[in-house]
């Protein structure tokens, strides 16, 4: 509250006349400061706060002791394998194969990089199958004939179909972090419903570091 001080001033001059009264203004802040406190209790309480944006990844179950599995005959169907170097990346289709098996040739690696003819385009050439699902959805969207949550759950059936395309990431002591994000991102791009960071096999880094030599 603000209070009047006018206690000051007055009688009379030299000349006897009498002078006027001098007033001092003195505020009482602790209103002000309850007020304050009030309105930031306010706002924390009805703000809402961004939720954090993550990304799902697929992680392999790890096999059982008894369980005995071998890694160079492993079968990998309709999937891409990507190998992290540093400033590098090499990608082999299908299952990995150490040497000529079954009238098919020992795998080899591709490189490829972030430019527009490199990862991003591989990606939606290999998840057709998805994205092609997607175009008529997002239409239906669009257009009311279905919600977001529909269309979530549609396009979510589409990502774990068998035709879809899946996506293993593999990683040696040079590749960068930032290379792992950026695959990341392309693959939450194009829609590709399975990822899974995986263990380097010791034949596929024996290949990783004659194509950086």
């Amino acid at each position: 509250m603000a209070q009047i001080d006018d206690s000051g001033g007055g009688g009379h001059d030299k000349k006897g006349k009498k002078r006027a009264k001098k007033s001092s203004t003195h505020v009482d802040m602790t209103p002000l400061v309850d007020l304050a406190f009030l309105l930031l209790t306010f706002f924390v309480l009805t703000s809402t706060f961004s939720d954090p944006k993550v990304m799902s990844l697929t992680y392999p179950a790890k096999p059982k002791p008894e369980d005995k599995i071998d890694n160079e005959k492993a079968k990998v169907n309709n999937a891409i394998t990507f190998l992290l170097s540093k400033d590098k990346i090499y990608y082999y289709e299908g299952a990995f194969k150490k040497e000529p098996t079954d009238g098919m040739p020992a795998t080899k690696l591709e490189e490829t990089d972030f430019s527009a003819e490199g990862v991003r385009k591989l990606l939606i050439e290999k998840n057709s199958f998805v994205l092609n699902k997607k175009v008529p959805l997002l239409r239906d969207l669009q257009a009311g004939k279905i919600s977001d949550e529909q269309m979530k759950e549609e396009l979510g059936k589409a990502k774990g179909n068998k035709e879809a395309l899946k996506v293993l990431i593999k990683t040696n002591e040079k590749a960068t972090c930032r290379n792992f994000i950026d695959l990341i991102d392309e693959l939450k791009i194009n829609d590709i419903g399975v990822m899974a960071p995986v263990d380097l096999m010791k034949s596929e880094e024996e290949l990783m570091n004659a194509k950086d030599k």
